[in-house]
């Protein structure tokens, strides 16, 4: 119980430092750094001194491997080869390759080099997902393009995990490619025991264990898989966690998948602060009066090489050059592997205690940087990007000229051209409405153009572009994308530039349509709500619901949803006007003076199923009234509903 003491305090310590930091958005891992430099040995204050709890911490980066692995099963992985080989792989290798030549002409040995380029190459998904969820640019192009390739480093860092611990035990160039082919073979052999074996063993072991519906011994199995296999690559010379990333890309085939995520993570997530605990125990800051300028300078490199290799990398796939830029710009924050690869090195000796304070001060650096950096990443890469020419049919597609729009009056503009735009645009067709469109997708921009279509490469927050629409001219604005961020800085301008011009959105779901109403949108269409309304219509049909009373019912909760529904009234049109009797109307009626229900409640109307949508009273229009709203003379009810229940509802309201 000698212990008990110290592990309340770390645990107070850090649940206090990364609620704080939760608070303020910050990464917790960074969160687990700073407790553990407080707590560690080269500050003031108490030390937490347990081999116990460091040799727990270790298990952090075992059980990381593992739910990377059931993320990324083989088939996964190899319906993924084009994204993995091309260009996760590609960065984490010309990454590592660069920096360690850079190290290298800077007098590391060629080993110690090595490793620094390693833990360069890694990129902190937990840093990038979190930032770009709270920008709302995780949906866009460029973010979900830095996720991708931020994910897949993660499995194509695994080799680094084998070869790191070799190094440290060869000194000539020829031990060292004779004990990196020992490594691979050992490394194919437990692949062989733990992949085949664990495929015809571990499927029906889970399935025995689902069966006794127990879950206290469903977590043990899964505690025993993930460590057996960890020791059994640890048994050939390999480390605990390639065993643990085989294991868990094994379960990853299998139904079981989801529940064994569940059950691990919070052993991974306590086990990970320790990991950082330990790494933040680590960093020294009284060396940083010594090595700050080689830390800002390690930083500078860092940051610098990864934005401009995956730019590169990414604009000669086609993407267009500002979307390259920001995903490089998204990519050049320091990774949490990248301490897991340090600390695997600094115990092997594979390089000394000075230069890990430097590649860990360094990668920290750019941690802390990070958040800033991606928050920022559209003006800077449109900062970088202002100087560079504009070509008109590039590979990037046809973009817009000033003379584009000169033709065009009473336009429709759309923003963004995947299936949602498409859609309108040809219905927009159908109707010798003309429209014009911009997309960032330049594949889709070309074969869209070469088909005769009006679409043009560009991007809808560039201003300058946006003057080139004929914004003066166009009836109607439709923002097809999902990128709320975008949409929310093209109706900035747009409020600005023409506040009458009506805007239609898209967004995935109704958490951002008060914000975009706000920015001025005129209507907001959640892509969720659309989905899950005709999921519910063709249930109540299934159900056997009358077609009629379905329509209705959702035609009620669109009403509730969209302002512009609401304002529908049928003319005399019989083209417009119900084929049949159960179709819903809208219809005004203006209450006289002399009516009985003048003064009571709208409650208290016996309308049927009649829905009152709004109410005009002195000229001010209430949309969706509450029911203890009074009703006075001259009153105008707008009421919804189909023409038997309107005729009913008008023998109750209209009375003399």
């Amino acid at each position: 119980m000698e212990n008990l003491a110290q592990v309340l305090l770390l645990l107070g310590v850090a649940v206090s430092v990364v609620v704080a930091f939760n608070r303020f958005h910050i990464p917790s891992s960074l969160g687990y750094l700073l407790v553990g430099l407080v707590l560690g040995p080269h500050t003031m204050g108490p030390v937490i001194d347990i081999p116990q709890i460091r040799v727990l911490a270790e298990f952090g980066i075992v059980f990381l491997l593992f739910t990377i692995g059931l993320n990324f099963s083989l088939p996964q992985i190899h319906a993924l080869r084009h994204q993995v080989l091309g260009l996760g792989t590609g960065q984490v290798l010309f990454t590592t390759a660069v920096v360690g030549l850079v190290a290298w002409w800077a007098g590391l040995t060629p080993v110690a080099a090595f490793v620094v380029g390693a833990v360069f190459a890694q990129s902190s998904t937990t840093i990038i997902a979190k930032q770009l969820a709270e920008q709302g640019e995780e949906n866009s192009r460029h973010g979900k393009l830095g996720l991708a390739m931020s994910v897949f480093q993660d499995v194509t860092a695994v080799p680094f995990v084998v070869v790191i611990p070799v190094l440290g035990m060869a000194l000539g160039a020829e031990l060292v490619l004779g004990a990196l082919g020992w490594a691979l073979a050992k490394a194919l052999l437990a692949f062989a025991l733990i992949f085949f074996a664990g495929r015809w063993l571990l499927r029906p072991i889970f399935h025995f264990i689902a069966e006794r519906r127990s879950a206290e011994i469903f977590t043990l199995t899964v505690l025993l898989v993930a460590l057996l296999s960890a020791w059994t690559t640890n048994s050939l010379g390999l480390s605990l966690a390639f065993g643990a990333f085989l294991a868990g890309m094994v379960l990853g085939e299998t139904e079981f998948r989801h529940q064994v995520e569940s059950t691990v993570r919070p052993f991974r997530d306590v086990l990970l602060g320790l990991f950082f605990i330990g790494i933040g125990m680590l960093f020294d800051p009284a060396s940083l009066p010594n090595i700050w300028h080689w830390a800002i300078l390690g930083a500078l490199v860092l940051l610098t090489s990864k934005t401009l290799l995956v730019s590169f990398m990414v604009s000669k796939t086609g993407t267009d050059r500002l979307t390259a830029w920001r995903t490089g710009l998204l990519l050049a924050v320091g990774g949490e592997f990248g301490f897991a690869l340090l600390a695997i090195a600094l115990s092997a000796n594979v390089i000394d205690v000075f230069l890990g304070q430097i590649a860990l001060t360094s990668v920290l650096f750019s941690m802390i940087a990070g958040p800033f950096i991606i928050r920022y990443n559209h003006p800077i890469a449109r900062l970088i990007t202002r100087n560079l020419p504009r070509p008109g049919n590039s590979p990037t597609g046809p973009t817009l000229e000033p003379a584009t729009s000169t033709q065009l009056k009473g336009h429709v503009i759309i923003f963004g051209y995947g299936r949602i735009g498409q859609s309108v645009a040809h219905l927009l067709d159908a109707e010798s409405i003309p429209y014009i469109a911009l997309d960032l997708d330049s594949a889709r921009v070309r074969h869209a153009h070469a088909a005769g279509e009006p679409v043009y490469y560009g991007d809808a927050t560039d201003r300058s572009i946006l003057d080139l629409l004929g914004l003066d001219r166009a009836r109607l604005v439709i923002i097809s994308h999902d990128d709320v961020a975008s949409s929310l800085k093209i109706l900035e301008y747009l409020r600005g530039a023409r506040p009458e011009l009506p805007v239609m959105v898209r967004t995935r779901d109704e958490s951002r349509v008060d914000e975009l109403q706000k920015a001025g949108a005129t209507e907001v269409v959640p892509e969720t709500l659309e989905a899950g309304l005709m999921i519910a219509s063709q249930s109540l049909l299934l159900l056997d619901v009358p077609p009629a009373q379905v329509m209705r019912r959702i035609q009620e909760q669109r009403s509730g949803k969209y302002r512009l529904i609401r304002d529908f009234f049928r003319g005399e049109n019989q083209t417009e006007t119900a084929s049949y009797g159960g179709e819903d109307h809208v219809r005004s009626i203006e209450i006289a003076p002399d009516c009985e229900i003048i003064g009571s409640q709208l409650g208290a109307l016996n309308l049927g199923d009649i829905t009152v949508i709004a109410i005009v009273q002195s000229g001010h229009r209430r949309v969706m009234p509450p029911s203890d709203t009074r009703i006075a003379a001259n009153d105008v009810l707008v009421i919804y509903g189909s023409l038997e229940e309107l005729q009913h509802a008008e023998t109750i309201i209209l009375c003399s």
